[in-house]
């Protein structure tokens, strides 16, 4: 593994007005020296976009207290055009690829989007990572990229691990994203980018997105609407707080596969995937339970809501899993990182923003 330094580097970050975006953000500004931080994103109508203005207003006061600058440039990853802009004059060292059209249930009515960014945008990405070596220029030292834990699909034996076959994707979110690992490996042998991608497992957190099942349920019970519990309750999910994923990927950022020759003289791939979750499934009964003592504590909700009177048990919907449970031993092993924030403590930073942030 090659080891780099973040400080005084300039890393591009996609989809930074994010979710996960915003908050890698926000640690490198924290952390880093004479780092210069270049964000994209094109701030969709996907959700709420004053959730994303409201980031991105977090990343500017940020940014008066940092050692590094930050630069936001308002655009999608799909336009080749601005994307050959960027490397052409910021020549990024680090490239942290967040930008995608995520949820699975959307991308079955909205199957175009998908292919858009997450498939022609990540080309777009891979494209210019090749070409940041011309003319023997150092280019692009690690490309990270963000996977999903929904390419494991179906599969019955758990935990998931990433030596596991994963030829049988339920949702065209997950086909796109198993994609991405398969155009990134190829890339890789190529052209020798090193590339690493992070299957995020169920990511939670304050100014998360609107439409993940934690947040949507609180604004349902908030407007005194029923949510519905899918598979009759029974799910396992291996739900994974923000600053644990962010953790994560600033650890895997400093550490790039390294770039061999093989025996025919051609470049051994520099290429790896990991799982990122919290390794700890929840019975999604249970998270509920705790999400709605939460809101009580939080003041979110009275002490008195009539929560079994909101709750509805319904089938299983097209496109989703009953369970995804992260082996995460490799991250560990290869650096020294697992998730730790349980449940309690993360509902708990969740609940207590959404009661400053909706008043």
């Amino acid at each position: 593994m090659k080891q780099i330094s973040l400080n005084n580097k300039t890393i591009l970050i996609t989809g930074a007005a994010g979710f996960i975006g915003t908050n890698l953000v926000l640690r490198l500004l924290g952390d880093l020296d004479g780092a210069q931080i270049i964000g994209v994103d094109n701030l969709n109508d996907y959700y709420d976009p004053a959730l994303k203005d409201y980031r991105l207003r977090l990343i500017e006061d940020a940014v008066k207290t940092s050692g590094s600058s930050w630069t936001f440039l308002c655009g999608s990853i799909a336009d080749k055009a601005l994307i050959e802009r960027v490397f052409a004059e910021y020549k990024p060292g680090v490239v942290v690829n967040l930008a995608a059209q995520a949820g699975v249930r959307y991308s079955i009515d909205h199957p175009d989007v998908y292919i858009e960014s997450n498939i022609i945008g990540f080309y777009n990405i891979l494209e210019a990572c090749r070409h940041s070596y011309d003319g023997g220029a150092k280019g692009v030292e690690h490309l990270v990229y963000a996977s999903s834990s929904s390419v494991y699909g179906g599969n019955k034996k758990v935990p998931f691990s990433t030596d596991d076959k994963v030829d049988n994707p339920v949702s065209l979110y997950a086909a796109t994203k198993k994609s991405n690992e398969l155009l990134a490996h190829a890339y890789s042998k190529l052209y020798n980018i090193p590339s690493t991608g992070l299957r995020f497992f169920t990511v939670y957190g304050p100014a998360g997105r609107p439409d993940m099942f934690y947040y949507s349920a609180t604004q349902k019970l908030v407007r005194g609407e029923t949510i519905r519990i899918f598979n009759y309750g029974d799910m396992k999910r291996d739900f994974t707080y923000v600053d644990d994923i962010v953790e994560g990927v600033v650890r895997v950022m400093q550490g790039a596969p390294e770039r061999k020759t093989g025996e025919d003289g051609l470049p051994v791939p520099p290429y790896a995937v990991y799982n990122i979750g919290g390794g700890q499934p929840e019975n999604l009964l249970d998270f509920i339970t705790t999400l709605q003592e939460e809101l009580v504590r939080a003041g979110v909700l009275p002490e008195d809501y009539d929560f079994e009177a909101h709750k509805k048990l319904v089938p299983m919907q097209p496109g989703d899993v009953p369970v995804t449970y992260a082996d995460s031993k490799a991250l560990e092993q290869d650096y020294g990182f697992r998730p730790k924030i349980g449940i309690r403590e993360g509902l708990r930073k969740f609940t207590e923003w959404y009661k400053e942030y909706y008043g």
